[in-house]
């Protein structure tokens, strides 16, 4: 049975891991990215990295994680991202049942 689409069901949600890479520590980018994640209805965390990345997992529907993976690309101005992004590499997976968005 396909779960992921039909009337009435809801599509089931995936894991997406992104490491951003750029000028994105001390530039409050965990916490745009936080509410960026609350406002799509995600769940996840956002934690800097010993080498300089953020590292974003997010859970919920796959076009939401799409909109996400977008707003993290896009330019600064837009959604009001701050610092630069220079590249950013995903991972797919299935969801783990993340609660709530928390950054560390």
């Amino acid at each position: 049975m396909d779960t992921s689409s039909g009337a009435g069901t809801s599509p089931v949600p995936e894991r997406l891991t992104a490491f951003v890479s750029g000028r994105v520590q001390g530039v409050g980018f965990r916490w745009w990215t936080r509410s960026q994640a609350l406002e799509l209805g995600l769940s996840g965390r956002a934690v800097n990295k010993t080498d300089g990345r953020v590292e974003v997992v997010a859970e919920g529907p796959a076009p939401r994680l799409e909109e996400l993976l977008e707003r993290l690309r896009e330019e600064p101005s837009a959604h009001g991202r701050p610092g630069r992004v220079t590249a950013v590499v995903e991972h797919r997976a299935a969801a783990r049942g993340e609660s709530g968005f928390t950054t560390r």
